[in-house]
């Protein structure tokens, strides 16, 4: 019997992995481009966001009822800060887990909506400058954090719309989908996105008529804010809806989870100003509930999962890790 060493066959499996064969000539083989890779400056951009909206749920996450003294601008319903607090820690693993991403497939969920949401509440700032902290009857530290806000809302988007622009061009194939999700679960992400959007377009576009569709009292300007969140998530929502695939959704089924778990614990700490009978709160929890679900799903079926090797039958024959020899197995 000849022996077979280990790299060799791992060698012989990259390459197979690596060649398609030509139709028309089973016997020929050409190599094909590999995977497109998440481009560095890309990850360091995602990483770098990452960091931001986590700065940003602890200011409003935790300091819920400070805003006038720790954030950009005044937030008067503490159930609108902690909501847009949630939104930023849920956004904390979307971009950190698709910053750690090799394949640019398996990243890009994190792109549309990060780009849409930041482009959107770019527009409620300058739409609204007057409301925030600027001028001498603020501290140093809340002028501070308001022009970091603004810095943040118009260099974010540009910096990605140029890498977005440099990953798209970099040479390499998507790989093929491998884990797909359930058949049931493509509709709840249909609806799901269909809704989000749908309604953030309204808050965002009227905010004084839609604001009583949503179970908590809001100005016009927190109106327009939550209505670029659920704009964001919608995308998010959507974009998983085709890419179809749990290895490349797992950032955002990450975030969905955080999300619904967050704002659940933000109802719970804030349960006085929220319309719990009213038809928009039920739509909220039902929504809620639809985000937690597909949220938990995506994640465990894009989880890695060990590959189990087949028991060796007796008397046949298998090949060891570290000698990379044949050996027979005995019977017991």
């Amino acid at each position: 019997m000849t022996t077979v060493n280990t790299s060799t066959v791992q060698r012989a499996e990259r390459d197979a992995r690596r060649t398609v064969p030509i139709s028309g000539a089973p016997t020929e083989r050409h190599r094909v481009a590999a995977p497109r890779p998440l481009v560095p400056g890309m990850r360091r951009l995602l990483f770098t966001a990452s960091v931001l909206v986590l700065l940003a749920g602890i200011q409003l996450f935790v300091f819920t009822g400070r805003t006038d003294h720790f954030f950009a601008f005044t937030i008067a319903n503490p159930l609108s800060a902690a909501f847009l607090g949630a939104g930023y820690w849920a956004a904390v693993a979307i971009e950190a887990l698709a910053g750690r991403q090799t394949v640019w497939a398996n990243a890009r969920i994190a792109i549309p909506a990060v780009l849409v949401f930041t482009l959107l509440t770019l527009t409620v700032t300058l739409t609204h400058l007057g409301q925030f902290h600027l001028g001498a009857r603020f501290t140093i530290g809340t002028q501070t954090v308001t022009a970091a806000w603004i810095a943040i809302y118009v260099a974010v988007p540009a910096l990605m719309l140029i890498l977005l622009l440099r990953q798209v061009r970099t040479p390499g194939l998507d790989p093929p989908r491998a884990v797909g999700l359930p058949t049931w679960l493509y509709g709840v992400l249909a609806v799901q996105a269909a809704v989000l959007v749908g309604l953030g377009i309204a808050l965002f576009a009227a905010p004084g008529a839609a604001a009583p569709l949503w179970p908590w009292t809001l100005t016009p300007m927190m109106a327009q804010a939550i209505g670029a969140w659920l704009i964001g998530l919608g995308v998010a929502a959507g974009q998983m809806l085709a890419e179809r695939d749990a290895r490349r959704v797992r950032p955002a089924a990450a975030g969905s989870l955080l999300l619904a778990v967050f704002l659940s614990i933000a109802l719970a700490r804030y349960p006085n100003q929220f319309h719990w009978r009213s038809a928009s709160g039920i739509t909220y929890l039902i929504i809620l509930a639809t985000m937690l679900l597909t949220g938990a799903v995506g994640l465990a079926r894009g989880l890695p999962h060990p590959i189990r090797q087949p028991a060796a039958r007796p008397g046949s024959w298998r090949t060891t890790g570290k000698t990379g020899h044949s050996q027979r197995q005995s019977p017991a």
